[in-house]
């Protein structure tokens, strides 16, 4: 019996208790009606509200994942627009920064921005060096073979961690402290985490977007996206453009594995692999080599993934999540905000 028909059989039951007098008898259908519908209002109006709360609880957990999402997607995005590389090293840099912190706050006791400051130059540094020793010999390669190399730097990632931090997964203490952020009367919480996290994504995208349209170097990069033969010609360094562009990769890297941590506190050598894989289909998404598309496709991705996991099931949810990278391709192949390019003969 639902609550609705409980209701209901209560509120028939006191009617007929009622005594069948001259006086009451012509009111207690009324009552019976008025009785109905209050109780129904009531009952639908506490079912919305909860219905309601659930969807804008699971919008926000969607939201915030979907921020770290575009954090590593503008990594990506950066890199394949101007070295036209696809980085899938990109993931285990994110493991990389996230032990950096995790090693320099448990066993050195640094306060926590410092570790995160510390973790940004290790992967900024890590990010440069993997540029000139893999990939700038390959500049010239076939993407085959830029491809197989940095699977390679991938895997030797991922066993340098697990040689040095062995393989038990390590409880990783969140950067960011404070009480959560009620609405609606308390009945949606947002933890500080997912606030941080969403506040920096939209900071970063619009620092990156200044930096690109309105910095010297960020021209260069541009003109480097162009083509390198001209803007080599022009005097622009194109080694030194490409490096930075790693560099800048690297530390966002860094950044989005400390907030992906602090949100799910679990660290292990495998930790960005995933993560990393989602944050290219983000980037796919919104259109590889576009900054707010990155951004739109990690959101989006962040979203279907949580809207999955609560309404149709947690093991399919990372299926969907490839399955929309499926249909992106088949029916939109440069992205949401991305534009075809064709390339000259």
């Amino acid at each position: 019996m639902t609550i609705c028909n409980l209701l209901r059989w209560l509120t028939n039951k006191r009617v007929r208790e009622l005594p069948q007098s001259s006086f009451l008898t012509p009111i207690i259908p009324y009552t019976k009606s008025k009785l109905y519908t209050n109780i129904d209002k009531r009952y639908f109006d506490v079912l919305w509200r909860g219905v309601s709360m659930g969807l804008i609880s699971h919008m926000i957990n969607g939201i915030s994942l979907g921020s770290v999402y575009a954090i590593i997607a503008l990594g990506y995005t950066m890199v394949y627009g101007i070295a036209k590389m696809l980085n899938f090293a990109h993931g285990d840099v994110i493991m990389i920064g996230a032990y950096t912190c995790y090693c320099l706050m448990a066993y050195l006791g640094v306060h926590p921005a410092g570790a995160v400051v510390a973790s940004v130059v290790v992967c900024t540094l890590l990010g440069i060096v993997i540029e000139k020793l893999a990939y700038k010999p390959l500049r010239n390669a076939s993407s085959l073979d830029v491809l197989i190399t940095a699977i390679g730097v991938s895997y030797l990632l991922q066993n340098f961690a697990l040689l040095v931090w062995k393989s038990d997964p390590k409880t990783f203490s969140s950067v960011v402290e404070g009480p959560p952020l009620m609405l609606f009367g308390g009945q949606v919480s947002i933890n500080m985490v997912s606030l941080v996290t969403v506040v920096a994504n939209l900071v970063i995208m619009a620092a990156l977007t200044l930096f690109t349209q309105k910095t010297k170097l960020g021209k260069a990069m541009r003109a480097v996206s162009e083509d390198k033969d001209a803007a080599q010609l022009m005097g622009i360094n194109v080694n030194g453009s490409i490096s930075m562009v790693f560099a800048i990769g690297s530390g966002l890297a860094a950044i989005a594995g400390v907030l992906l941590c602090s949100a799910y506190p679990t660290l292990m050598p495998t930790t960005g692999q995933m993560p990393g894989i989602k944050a290219f289909i983000a980037a796919v998404l919104g259109g590889i080599g576009s900054i707010p598309g990155a951004m739109l496709g990690g959101i989006l991705l962040g979203v279907i993934e949580i809207f999955s996991k609560a309404y149709i099931s947690t093991q399919l949810a990372d299926a969907i999540v490839f399955a929309v990278l499926i249909v992106v391709l088949l029916l939109k192949p440069a992205g949401l905000l991305g534009k075809m390019v064709s390339e000259k003969v």
